[in-house]
């Protein structure tokens, strides 16, 4: 079994919910607000993965993807998801200077960081995780994907958001 890249949750959770993701991206800087509280709420009955989906529109959002790609492969999951809030809570601040700093302080070194953004290291996964994505037909960012099957939901609201999954684990248990 090959390892999940940016997963947190438990394998036997009920939902399994996927994020492309932008994080330079104002829509998705709302949705990682409202995921703090949808995980929060779910808790053991959702298992979240985060699939990196740069808009070329974003002119630093391939870097930050890069670089939160770099801190996991250089010190972990951990690391990773520590970068995934920082870049989140820090969408205004996303120069290389601001990612290496970030990189630091969720643990990986900021000098191995900096080498992967200036060779382009990471590019290989951004684009893997945006092929499957387009595959998927994501063509904008947040876009969701609930057990394997897009979300059509509002997700911009925590408790809608919240509710939608709560039903989704109930039908799931009717079958």
């Amino acid at each position: 079994m090959t390892h999940d890249p940016h997963v947190i949750g438990p394998a036997a959770a009920p939902l399994m919910l996927v994020e492309y993701g932008d994080y330079e991206c104002p829509a998705c800087g709302r949705a990682y607000l409202v995921m703090q509280v949808v995980r929060a709420e779910l808790g053991d009955a959702l298992r979240f993965r985060f699939r990196n989906f740069p808009l070329p529109q974003h002119a630093h959002a391939m870097a930050a993807a890069e670089a939160a790609e770099s801190v996991a492969a250089h010190a972990g999951d951990r690391a990773f998801w520590a970068m995934y809030r920082m870049l989140y809570e820090n969408q205004d601040a996303l120069e290389v200077d601001d990612l290496l700093g970030y990189a630091d302080a969720a643990g990986a070194n900021p000098e191995r960081v900096a080498a992967d953004l200036s060779t382009g290291a990471m590019r290989g996964r951004v684009e893997h995780d945006r092929r499957s994505g387009i595959e998927a037909g994501v063509a904008g960012t947040p876009a969701f994907f609930l057990n394997g099957r897009r979300f059509t939901g509002d997700w911009s609201d925590a408790d809608a958001f919240t509710e939608a999954l709560q039903a989704a684990v109930r039908e799931n248990s009717l079958h």
